[in-house]
């Protein structure tokens, strides 16, 4: 009984020292730094509307039984395709977008370099040795080739979006960060300077060398820790430069705030919206595809760049599933779906839409 009691006490030490010293989990910021938020209630951020998962017992009995399926095709057979960056001379005169795989993208807009979301990591995970591989068994890069990056965007603090090795390793090469609230704590504990972080609540807009950016409302929710379940705040951008409107996404369900924004600040020239990792049972915090092209005509966009999908398997659906969806339900309601390869950097004019069908 002794043996087994200081064995107990042992793993209670190493996983509070893990919990208190291990970097990749990031930092809870304090509620000075969050409270004044509007969105922030009784210790916590809080979406416009009621948003949970299906936690029931035939929920969980479900997922189970899904997660071994045969034959399920959630990853691909063999490395996907993918260009090597940069696809075309930059900087560009043309606003362009390179798609990095799930949600990590470059902006090139009026001369301004912008990273949105940029995991670069083996696996959305605090321990990258174990955990989801990313398909792609090499990017389209090394980061230490990426040119130097005015500004990065976040959405939120997940970490298949929020990645503490990309962030080690980009630090010097970019000016600039803008995350929703409390998000800066992680940056700061990983060596990033207060003075470099911007922190923006819903509806916050910022000028940032010629351009606008609009931190807008998101459904979905935050934490990278035991004890930091929405803690930060998460959202969505939008990027104005003096021609080009672009709107990211983030991670979010499916609500009435995308309307909302479109009213605000659309029509948008392109949308990133996300497209993957959805499920019935969780599609409060993950729209299903024909959500997505939904939420692209509510902010009026006019090209849909899905994301969110093509790198991680984060949920039981087949790999491909949500590409052909997404494309099916744009070609139903005249939508243009934008579908580069990895590393593809795409021009915002006409007759430059890539429309490969590569996955097949």
């Amino acid at each position: 009984m002794f043996i087994t009691l200081i064995l107990l006490l042992a793993v209670i030490l190493t996983g509070m020292m893990i919990v208190k010293y291990y970097p990749p989990l990031g930092k809870k910021p304090s509620r000075e730094r969050v409270g004044s938020s509007l969105q922030y209630s009784q210790g916590s951020f809080q979406n416009l509307i009621p948003t949970s998962m299906d936690t029931s017992f035939s929920s969980s009995v479900s997922m189970i039984r899904d997660l071994f399926k045969r034959n399920a095709n959630r990853k691909p057979r063999q490395d996907i395709p993918r260009v090597a960056f940069p696809s075309i001379p930059h900087p560009h005169p043309v606003t362009n977008v390179t798609w990095f795989g799930h949600s990590a993208s470059l902006i090139e807009i009026d001369g301004k370099r912008l990273l949105l979301d940029p995991m670069f990591g083996r696996s959305p995970s605090p321990f990258p040795w174990i955990g989801g591989k990313r398909y792609s068994k090499e990017l389209p890069f090394q980061i230490d080739e990426l040119p130097p990056i005015d500004a990065v965007i976040f959405s939120h603090d997940h970490y298949d979006h929020l990645d503490y090795g990309t962030i080690r390793k980009l630090r010097n090469k970019v000016k600039q960060f803008f995350v929703p609230l409390g998000v800066g704590s992680h940056l700061e504990r990983w060596g990033i300077h207060p003075e470099h972080i911007a922190e923006l609540n819903w509806w916050d807009k910022v000028e940032f060398n010629g351009l606008t950016l609009a931190c807008t409302p998101a459904r979905h929710f935050s934490g990278r820790n035991l004890n930091d379940r929405n803690a930060t705040l998460w959202c969505s951008w939008v990027i104005a430069g003096e021609t080009t409107r672009i709107f990211f996404s983030g991670d979010s369900g499916y609500g009435p705030h995308f309307k909302e924004i479109g009213k605000v600040f659309g029509p948008f020239d392109l949308t990133l919206m996300e497209c993957g990792q959805y499920d019935p049972r969780w599609a409060p915090i993950h729209m299903l595809p024909e959500e997505t092209v939904q939420a692209h005509l509510d902010v009026g966009g006019n090209w849909l760049l899905p994301i969110h999908w093509g790198a991680f398997t984060l949920s039981f659906h087949e790999w491909t599933d949500p590409i052909k969806r997404v494309t099916k339900k744009g070609a139903e309601r005249n939508v243009p779906v934008a579908t580069p390869k990895i590393g593809e950097t795409f021009l915002l004019e006409e007759d430059s839409l890539p429309s490969s069908i590569w996955w097949e």
